[in-house]
């Protein structure tokens, strides 16, 4: 009687146990074969969308591609996007793409690595098709292509029914053949075995799920956090648990974009397979509250104001008023060095007065300049601290430090956004110190490319800079930059000896988290290495935080504008190098 009760909660609470018609498809992100972001309800402006399920070594696929790739290219002006899908185990990114480049597979390939979209879908066998309006993002077609031998071959097919479901879709009517069985390659989905699926309603939310939002959520979804609601117990998890699962269905939250295909860094805010599993699992079971402690209820944590402790001192940068509405132009303010000697910046951190009208801080300490005529007021000699959306406390390696010398003067360019209500900005920059000279200097380097041009009503535009180091060096982080319509970017090192590498990929670019990416261990640049820094941007009506998709783009400061523009921490590996640093800033 339990275990009848509970398969009809779970029938009702997320209807889906196999593909079928008139099924609605929610939201999902995924990456493909190649790398590239792909998210369902992006493609709200396609006629149709048409997946095949994928899976190496299926006879089912390797007949059915040929016919698949006519179809598509028929189709290819109607407005009809032809995707593939892969749930298999056994299969990932690196064995996917080479049977893509073997069998010639011109079609993204969505890879599934957790299951979880293929388990909501109920996808049973590879070579399978489904067909999603978008409209309504229903399953209006499932089955073979056709009726051919092994449903596959098309001359011997009397009927065909993926082109006949396409047809009824463009023409505005209903599917006549909506569902056919299709004989492929079965895939090993054991979340949607019964016995799992009865497994996942005694996931421990004492022991399992409270953890996973304790350790990697809290920080932000807490009184005084970004989040926008606390997570303080159960009742407010399983109250937000439809949201929790959308979110981590499109990947929005945790809010970690790198592509895990490429480097690995210390500050990854991802959650693991497993755990993404649990936690989608236990949602769509319910979300049972089941036996012992809430160790979010428990939480006594206190939360600093700054991360990392009280720092050395404390720069009080001037308040700014900042309008309810219009366009800030950007605010420079100017503050005195507090300190009587040189010293040796250890990290920083930036806490916003406002951090709603606060885009972004970027701090520099140099020299103003001693002519009054000249068109730059300031001479910048090194960085001093920066914030934009979703950037953490900066710390440098451990022994690695940033000289500031005492004849120093610290300049804040400050870039707040209106928001609906008057509001005043008093930021603080936190700085913590060595006690003693560290024995590896931190160079910072900014590059920007001020050319860019984007066109209008384009979804995929691509604008690149480069940057080469003269000498060797370690390279400890990157930070990618553009505004609203930048989606994707990366950057490619080309080394002296002729080797490429990938160093970060972010194919899901958020404007809203800003991510300086470290890396676990620095990565050696010899002398002559070129970094290639890309960035990608959808100036057209499917992005949904476009302001103005008829107009070419050009850059600008504003966030109605756009930027390509990067950061790198790094430091020389030559010791004169860092001497001539040291002079240059005018230390002692």
């Amino acid at each position: 009687m339990k275990i009848s009760m509970l398969l009809l909660a779970l029938t009702l609470a997320f209807p889906v146990l196999a593909l079928s018609p008139n099924q609605r498809v929610d939201n999902f992100e995924l990456l493909d074969h190649e790398g590239v972001s792909h998210e369902l309800y992006y493609s709200s402006d396609a006629k149709a969308i048409v997946f095949m399920v994928q899976g190496n070594g299926c006879p089912a696929v390797h007949s059915a591609l040929p016919e698949l790739k006519e179809i598509r290219d028929s189709y290819a002006t109607k407005g009809v996007e032809f995707l593939m899908i892969n749930s298999n185990l056994k299969d990932n990114r690196t064995n996917i793409a080479a049977e893509a480049a073997k069998i010639g597979i011109d079609i993204p390939i969505l890879i599934d690595e957790t299951q979880i979209i293929g388990e909501s879908l109920g996808l049973t066998r590879t070579g399978d098709i489904f067909v999603v309006d978008p409209k309504t993002w229903k399953v209006v077609y499932t089955g073979p292509m056709n009726d051919g031998p092994g449903s596959m071959k098309k001359s011997a097919a009397n009927n065909h029914y993926l082109t006949d479901a396409l047809d009824n879709v463009l023409a505005g009517d209903s599917v006549k053949v909506a569902s056919v069985e299709t004989v492929g390659c079965a895939i090993n989905m054991p979340g949607n075995e019964e016995k799992n699926r009865v497994a996942h309603a005694n996931i421990s939310y004492s022991e399992t799920i409270a953890p996973i939002f304790y350790d990697n959520c809290v920080t932000c979804h807490r009184d005084g956090g970004m989040g926008p609601f606390a997570m303080k117990d159960y009742n407010i998890i399983k109250g937000f648990s439809p949201m929790i699962r959308e979110v981590v269905r499109t990947k929005r939250m945790p809010p970690w974009h790198a592509d895990p295909h490429f480097g690995e860094f210390s500050n990854d805010r991802s959650l693991s397979t497993q755990q993404i599993q649990d936690l989608v699992h236990w949602i769509e079971a319910g979300s049972p509250r089941g036996d012992g402690p809430d160790l979010l209820a428990q939480d006594e944590r206190v939360w600093p104001k700054f991360r990392m402790g009280e720092p050395d001192f404390v720069i009080d940068i001037p308040a700014t008023n900042v309008p309810a509405t219009g366009v800030v132009d950007y605010q420079y303010k100017f503050v005195d060095n507090p300190m009587d000697k040189d010293v040796w910046v250890a990290g920083t951190e930036v806490i916003p007065g406002d951090n709603q009208a606060l885009h972004h801080v970027i701090g520099m300490f140099g020299m103003k300049n001693p002519n009054p005529d000249a068109k730059r007021k300031f001479m910048p000699m090194g960085g001093i601290g920066g914030y934009a959306p979703g950037t953490d406390a900066g710390y440098y390696p451990e022994g690695a430090g940033q000289l500031v010398p005492k004849t120093a003067k610290f300049q804040f360019q400050m870039h707040y956004t209106s928001y609906g209500k008057k509001a005043v900005d008093a930021t603080q920059v936190g700085v913590w110190l060595h006690k003693e000279k560290p024995e590896k200097i931190m160079q910072g380097q900014f590059i920007a490319n001020t050319k860019i041009h984007i066109p209008a009503n384009t979804k995929r535009h691509t604008e690149t800079k480069e940057y080469t180091f003269r000498k060797d060096a370690l390279l400890y982080s990157v930070l990618p930059h553009s505004h609203f319509r930048g989606i994707a970017s990366d950057f490619i090192a080309y080394y002296p000896d002729g080797t490429e590498e990938v160093l970060l990929s972010v194919p899901n670019y958020d404007f809203n988290w800003q991510t300086d990416y470290t890396f676990t261990e620095p990565k050696v640049m010899p002398a002559g290495t070129k970094i290639l820094h890309s960035t990608t941007y959808d100036n057209s009506s499917q992005n949904p935080s476009n302001p103005d998709p008829s107009i070419e783009v050009y850059w600008g400061e504003q966030t109605f504008q756009e930027m390509l523009f990067a950061s790198f921490s790094f430091r020389y590996l030559d010791a004169d190098k860092d001497k001539e640093f040291i002079a240059q800033a005018g230390g002692e």
